[in-house]
C-alpha cells in the first residue's frame, strides 16, 4: 500500500488563500484515516495566530525556529504572496530545507519560488482565471505574472506540474489535486488514492482532473 509515512508542512501567512492551504491539508487529513503515519501541519514565522484570507485566523503548530521534520513544504497563494515574494526570512528558511524536502505551491505561491530563482529551467503553473482586478488594465493574470517574475521558467497550463523537487498547482481548488499527487509522490498506490477521493465524495472530479497533469 505504501512505502512510508509522509509529513506535509504548510506555510501560513497574512492573507493566504484559504482553499489553497485547506484543500491539500484536507486530503491528507482524510488519507490519515487509512494510514495514521500521514501528517499535515501549519508552519509560520512565529507561533502567533495568523490571519489568512477573509479574516480566517489559524494557529500554526510550528515556527521556523523549531525546524519541523517534513517531506514537503507547501506555499499557498493569496493576496499576501505579494509581500512573501520579498520576505527574506521565508527565503532563508526555504533555502535551509534539505534537498529531500519537496517544494510545492498552490496558485500564486509559485511566485515565491520564482522570485528566488528556484523555477529557472523548470516548468511551473499558476492560476489561469483572473479576478476582476486582474482582468482589468490595472492587473495581470497570475500565470502571466509568473512568466514576468521568472522569465527562465517554462510556463505550463496544466493543473499540476511535477518538475522533480518542485511541484506547482494552478488556481485555488487545484490544491485538491496537489494533495492527491503528494500521496502519489509519497509512494501510495493508485487504489489507496482513489479510495481517499471516494471517501471525500470527490471521486468523479478526481477522475476528470487526474489527467490534467504534467511531469516535466
Amino acid at each position: 500500500m505504501r512505502k512510508r509515512g509522509f509529513r506535509l508542512g504548510i506555510y501560513v501567512f497574512k492573507d493566504a488563500e484559504i482553499i489553497d492551504y485547506a484543500a491539500p491539508y484536507g486530503v491528507l487529513s482524510v488519507a490519515r484515516r487509512l494510514d495514521p503515519e500521514l501528517d499535515a501541519f501549519l508552519v509560520a514565522e512565529s507561533l502567533r495566530p495568523v490571519q489568512t484570507q477573509a479574516g480566517l485566523t489559524v494557529l500554526p503548530q510550528y515556527s521556523f525556529a523549531e525546524e519541523p521534520d517534513m517531506d514537503a513544504y507547501l506555499i499557498p497563494g493569496g493576496f499576501g504572496t505579494r509581500q512573501e515574494m520579498n520576505n527574506g526570512r521565508l527565503h532563508r528558511y526555504i533555502r535551509s530545507l534539505p534537498e529531500s524536502c519537496l517544494l510545492v505551491s498552490v496558485c500564486t505561491g509559485s511566485w515565491v519560488y520564482g522570485r528566488m530563482g528556484l523555477l529557472d529551467g523548470l516548468a511551473a503553473t499558476n492560476r489561469k482565471e483572473p479576478d476582476r482586478l486582474e482582468a482589468s488594465g490595472m492587473g495581470m493574470v497570475p500565470i502571466d505574472r509568473l512568466a514576468e517574475i521568472a522569465p527562465a521558467c517554462r510556463i505550463s497550463r496544466a493543473r499540476v506540474v511535477d518538475s522533480g523537487r518542485v511541484i506547482t498547482a494552478g488556481g485555488i481548488a487545484s490544491g485538491m489535486e496537489l494533495g492527491f499527487h503528494l500521496l502519489r509522490r509519497a509512494g501510495y498506490e493508485e487504489a489507496f488514492i482513489a479510495d481517499v477521493a471516494r471517501i471525500m465524495e470527490y471521486d468523479r472530479a478526481y477522475e476528470v482532473y487526474r489527467t490534467d497533469f504534467e511531469e516535466a
